[in-house]
């Protein structure tokens, strides 16, 4: 492979060039795709480093982005699995609607909201790659589906639910196995191994092409880079480990005892220990890089005086 066909991996360019109004094109792209209507940012509303709080910065939007229709887009990558990621998402649409309407405006001010997530991990179980879901409202009795319309004379309801409520995808990045062929396909494809096709014409990828080649970027960045991609890899791997330990002592508690609760027991107990042995493991190795003890507790989780204690 040529050194020009080395590109950054989105979740670093998304963090350090995408903010660049410049760069907005490849993110348009991806939107574009994803969404299946053209989008055109008009600028980058909020980013981790003007967070309220010391609690936001765990409950960060990595990018929110405003559309020609006056639409909100947030912009999310999730590299290891968190708890209450469900939650997070949530509040971030939650966020994201309140503050965007002033004290005493019209509730027809509340702007639509897609929240966008790019997942490392693994959420659950299922079969597909990438998840959609937005709210509806289905009969507790009959099992339909609430047509709402707003055609009627004098109509109480002025917009369609899918015009007014958040939507909310879901894209398993590890669960994408196949040779990819639409534009969709090869967005993911770039997103999972960093590939891009040279005769690419997935809106977004072409100059994603141009402007995330990974020796464009000086040597300090370059440096920092290479320690974010490798303090990724140990994550990766101690949680991995950590996976397997807890379903094999699972099985063995469950042959021993015979019983569901054993296996699950197992299992739960290993993931627990295996989530803080990677968290101090990823704190350790960027402690020893050089990285200040707010930084490291701010993507790692784990608290001052346990990496003091490192």
């Amino acid at each position: 492979m040529e050194q020009k066909d080395r590109y950054i991996r989105f979740d670093w360019a998304i963090k350090r060039l995408l903010r660049n109004k410049a760069n907005f094109g490849v993110l348009e792209g991806l939107l574009t795709v994803l969404l299946g209507k053209g989008i055109h940012i008009i600028d980058i509303l909020e980013s981790e480093g003007n967070q309220q709080s010391g609690d936001d910065k765990f409950n960060r939007v990595d990018i929110k982005a405003r559309n020609s229709e006056d639409e909100i887009i947030l912009v999310e990558v999730q590299i290891t699995r968190e708890i209450y990621f469900l939650e997070r998402i949530l509040y971030g649409v939650a966020k994201a609607i309140t503050e965007h309407i002033e004290l005493g405006d019209v509730y027809s001010e509340v702007k639509k909201v897609y929240s966008i997530s790019i997942l490392y991990f693994d959420i659950g179980k299922g079969d597909d790659y990438l998840y959609h879901g937005q709210n509806s409202f289905v009969g507790v009795h009959t099992g339909d589906l609430l047509q709402v319309t707003t055609k009627e004379k004098d109509a109480i309801v002025r917009r369609l639910p899918s015009e007014i409520f958040p939507e909310y995808f879901l894209i398993r990045v590890n669960e994408f196995n196949k040779v990819a062929v639409t534009p969709l396909e090869e967005w993911i494809d770039y997103l999972k191994s960093g590939h891009i096709r040279p005769d690419t014409q997935a809106p977004g990828l072409a100059e994603a092409r141009q402007k995330l080649i990974y020796y464009n970027m000086d040597k300090t960045e370059r440096e920092a880079y290479d320690r974010h991609v490798d303090a990724i890899m140990i994550q990766n791997d101690v949680l991995g480990t950590a996976k397997f330990e807890g379903l094999m002592e699972g099985r063995m508690e469950g042959r021993e005892e015979g019983r569901e609760e054993g296996r699950e027991e197992g299992r739960m107990e290993g993931r627990i220990e295996g989530e803080k042995k990677k968290q101090l493991e990823i704190a350790r190795t960027m402690k020893t890089d050089g990285i200040s003890t707010d930084v490291i507790a701010k993507y790692t989780g784990v608290s001052p005086t346990e990496i003091e204690a490192l």
